[in-house]
């Protein structure tokens, strides 16, 4: 392979070109330049299916240092674009590996890019805000991979989850790979240490683009899964029977995903539910509230939220381009019960007469941080409740 085989590029819509050492597969795409902030956990980034349509870049300076294996994966492999680092580790360590990271992504298909300047690219989308970018690595030049991310139409008014929710309902079973590692002696005890014994209650999962964690907790917490596609109707997730409604995580703007929208507003007044990252942004909808786009978003698992409730502070794993806004929110019969600390914009919300709670980050956060477990929790209480009442 030549020097210029090995070339690849990064441009923005504003013009600005990046070069950089290629990676992973030979290809060119076009998606949102955003960046992540995470030291670690770059698996569960790379597979989470909120990512899809975005090019991806790591602040974390040196990544692929662990490999990558089965057991960590989110979905059913990488949902990113294209992945930017700053340099690719040459060297995996660790016993759990079962392929380095480039040959990971040239498996699926995505290109990564190393060797560029990412502090600089993470200042400019500070700065100007996420852009609309081309990532190549099959040699195109620096004025077509400008002219191709100008002409991609963005991600406002798009509908991302019809390519990632799932085709058919299925029923949550766990594997062997759901089962938390750990050194015995030293296991971390997330959630309530009695799940176990707990009455189990069957739910409904609506899959945005859902994280394989968010099921291996909600299961934990004592619940009995049905995952249907974003797509079914209020009608068809009663025929599950079920006593509690779960909204995911999922990619793209939620404002274009009318179709759940009308299908949760339908079910919010029969089903104790709660949201996360996207589901808050349906409930958000659902409820006649509107979203708005951030600048560059929040991305990363060292995020500071408050619970202006009680007070308390937790740091959180983030990963979404839009937020709902207060305004609406309280105008349509809910409460503002957490702000993000950067920035104060709404970060979870409760309706003031119905039992619906939601977040706009992942308390699943795999690989963590776990200060935000107790949700699961309290959507177990809200779900046996109104069980009990029935």
């Amino acid at each position: 392979m030549t020097d210029t085989d090995q070339q690849g590029v990064l441009a923005l819509e504003d013009g600005s070109v990046f070069r950089g050492t290629a990676f992973g597969a030979r290809a060119t795409v076009v998606g949102e330049a955003v960046f992540n902030t995470s030291m670690t956990g770059y698996q569960e980034i790379l597979t989470d299916p909120s990512y899809f349509g975005q090019i991806v870049a790591m602040t974390a300076t040196q990544i692929g240092n662990y490999g990558v294996n089965h057991e960590d994966e989110e979905s059913d492999g990488p949902k990113v674009a294209a992945f930017v680092v700053r340099e690719c580790s040459p060297v995996v360590s660790n016993w759990r590996s079962a392929e380095p990271l480039p040959d990971y992504l040239a498996r699926h298909g995505i290109p990564g890019l190393e060797g560029i300047d990412t502090r600089a690219l993470t200042k400019r989308i500070r700065v100007h805000g996420a852009m609309k970018a081309c990532l190549s690595t099959a040699g195109i030049s620096d004025e077509e991979a400008v002219k191709r991310a100008r002409e991609w139409p963005g991600l406002v008014g798009v509908d991302y989850v019809k390519e990632v929710t799932c085709r058919e309902p299925y029923t949550f079973a766990p594997e062997p790979r759901d089962t938390p590692f750990s050194i015995p002696g030293t296991e971390l005890k997330r959630g309530s240490g009695d799940s176990a014994q707990r009455k189990r209650y069957p739910i409904v999962a609506i899959d945005m683009g859902l994280k394989r964690n968010i099921l291996r907790l909600l299961h934990k917490a004592g619940f009995d899964i049905t995952v249907v596609p974003a797509t079914a109707t209020a009608e068809e997730i009663l025929a599950h029977n079920p006593k509690g409604l779960f909204i995911s995580n999922g990619p793209g703007d939620p404002a274009a995903v009318t179709y759940t929208h009308e299908s949760v507003a339908a079910l919010l007044p029969k089903l104790p539910t709660f949201g996360i990252c996207m589901g808050h942004q349906i409930i958000s909808h659902a409820l006649g509230a509107g979203t708005m786009k951030l600048k560059f978003g929040h991305r990363g698992g060292n995020q500071p939220v408050k619970n202006i409730e009680d007070g308390t502070v937790a740091i959180t794993a983030q990963n979404h381009g839009f937020a709902s806004t207060k305004e609406e929110i309280e105008r349509c019969g809910a409460v503002v019960t957490e702000i993000n600390l950067n920035d104060r914009t709404v970060a979870g919300l409760r309706h003031q007469s119905l039992p619906v709670f939601s977040v706009q980050y992942h308390p699943e956060a795999s690989p963590g941080p776990h200060d935000s477990d107790p949700l699961f929790d309290k959507f177990y209480e809200a779900v046996a409740r109104a069980a009990e009442k029935s």
